[in-house]
């Protein structure tokens, strides 16, 4: 069983997706960050694999993108990184990114790569739908990758249920109209559309991206859906961290518990 899917069944409330980018802070911090979330207590780690222009994303993540390219990140080397993952980590792990690197690479050697590394899923916000439905979703399920689509407060309700009747996972619910990291905290009008979903009894579990940035956030978020992702107030951590292992720990802690 897909390791996201089986997290799902086992764990309905709560659940922590925390988000970091790829050879940021520096080049070869992919897994000690991987190792530290693990043991730090996420229940799933969102892997960003950087890239020239993340248009979903704000300052924080795209500057983090920026520096990892800088760095020497790719594709390619990230896999290499993953290798042996699956030997200390052993929560569900998907990789966010656009779709022009994973064309480049090409969409079935990816996705070989990934289920031979150990990831569970993947996260593109610019792979349409249809395309998706018409010529990748068999190479995905092929694999074992679960996709996840994104919807947001303007998603019509004949999208999210098409996105549902197609998904096998979680669903990533954008909390606004923004990019990641653009504002904090959860609204009146955000708790409507965030009940107005709960509402329509969709056959996925959802998590709740952007704004999440602390303990309240992330517990509001699990109250409107199975868990919440955060990935902007990550990426601060660890720009400015002296100690990774340690601070990624209690940053995990401190979302968690307070």
């Amino acid at each position: 069983m897909n390791r996201i899917t089986q997290l799902f069944q086992n764990k309905k409330q709560d659940i922590l997706n925390v988000y970091f980018t790829a050879g940021f802070p520096d080049l070869n911090d992919t897994v000690k960050i991987l190792t530290a979330l693990d043991e730090g207590g996420a229940d799933l780690i969102e892997i960003g694999m950087p890239y020239s222009d993340p248009v979903a994303d704000g300052e924080t993540i795209q500057l983090s993108n920026q520096k990892a390219l800088d760095n020497g990140m790719s594709v390619k080397l990230l896999f290499e990184q993953l290798k042996d993952i699956r030997k200390t980590v052993n929560v569900p792990i998907l990789l966010m990114g656009y779709i022009n690197p994973v064309l480049q690479y090409g969409i079935e050697a990816f996705c070989k790569k990934c289920q031979e590394v150990g990831v569970d899923g993947l996260i593109l916000p610019d792979l349409p739908v249809d395309v998706y439905e018409e010529e990748y979703k068999s190479i995905f399920e092929q694999y074992n990758l679960l996709n996840t689509f994104l919807i947001t407060p303007q998603t019509s309700d004949v999208r999210i249920n098409h996105i549902d009747n197609i998904s096998n996972g979680f669903i990533y619910m954008v909390s606004s109209a923004s990019t990641t990291g653009a504002k904090t905290g959860i609204s009146e009008e955000q708790e409507a559309y965030f009940a107005k979903v709960n509402a329509m009894n969709l056959k996925n579990p959802r998590l709740i991206g952007f704004g999440i940035s602390n303990h309240e956030s992330f517990k509001k978020a699990s109250s409107n859906a199975q868990g919440a992702i955060i990935g902007s107030a990550f990426i601060k951590v660890l720009n400015e961290s002296t100690n990774l292992e340690k601070d990624i720990k209690s940053f995990v802690h401190s979302i968690k518990y307070a």
